[in-house]
């Protein structure tokens, strides 16, 4: 029987493993981490751990798969390249699976070092829920150790590593969402930020409930738009009718 690959790490990647496990197509799916390893059906193969392209590439030659779909992260721009790159060398089929996108709301930038610009213009107290692979890049902020609150997952790793670039161990909120407008609301009260950082993560990402919260308090919302390259692909209708159509034609 032939195999779809999933890179999945998302709700919506999961949720399209559980809709090829409802509907007996059989799929692996790759995960970055663990945890998303956990999340997902029974009766779905799981790969688990970060690959570069190079890696990607061994693992079509080895299982030869019909079809790749790629569910990481709007953002998760690297990763992205690698699929994209690999099923290209070895002309294996891709599909991108897009999140839905929401309109972008108060401020927005293209770029972390547009962000980054942007910020430097201001002394203000800033929230950001970027992720852990933006804090890096916010070290560029003039005095980020007394500005910024950073909200990120719980995790040894993360603190350690926010802690080692410099920021203040006492402004982490390290909880995991998703997060309700009135949560969102008492995280910016309770660093006293005048600016929040966000991606635009759609609404399984919580933006509207971002957007709401910088409402309410009256505080600058700035959005880092998704990458152009991640906005090519189909929604989870139409690669789920393209699944069905290969199983009805014996190709899955």
């Amino acid at each position: 029987m032939h195999k779809i690959l999933i890179f999945a790490g998302t709700t919506e990647g999961r949720a399209l493993a559980e809709f090829c496990a409802a509907n007996g197509i059989s799929a692996d799916v790759s995960t970055a981490t663990e945890y998303g390893s956990s999340l997902l059906p029974a009766g779905i193969g799981v790969l688990s751990g970060r690959l570069d392209a190079d890696e990607i590439s061994a693992l079509l030659r080895k299982t030869q798969y019909v079809t790749v779909i790629d569910a990481t992260h709007p953002y998760a721009k690297d990763a992205t390249e690698n699929i994209r790159s690999a099923c290209q060398l070895l002309s294996v089929p891709y599909y991108r699976l897009l999140r839905k996108a929401l309109p972008v709301i108060g401020e927005s930038v293209t770029s972390l070092e547009e962000m980054t610009a942007l910020l430097n213009q201001t002394g203000e107290t800033i929230l950001s829920t970027l992720g852990s692979k933006s804090i890096r890049a916010l070290t560029n902020v003039r005095g980020f150790r007394e500005r910024i609150w950073l909200r990120l997952l719980s995790s040894d790793a993360i603190s350690a590593e926010c802690t080692q670039l410099g920021f203040d161990p006492e402004k982490l909120i390290l909880e995991k969402g998703p997060f309700s407008t009135e949560q969102n609301l008492a995280h910016i009260r309770s660093s006293g930020a005048h600016i929040l950082l966000t991606k635009e993560s759609g609404t399984v990402g919580g933006y509207p409930e971002k957007a709401e919260a910088a409402k309410i308090a009256q505080i600058r919302m700035i959005t880092l738009c998704r990458p152009a390259e991640a906005e090519c692909g189909h929604d989870e209708t139409e690669i789920e009718k393209m699944l069905l159509h290969m199983k009805e034609n014996h190709l899955l």
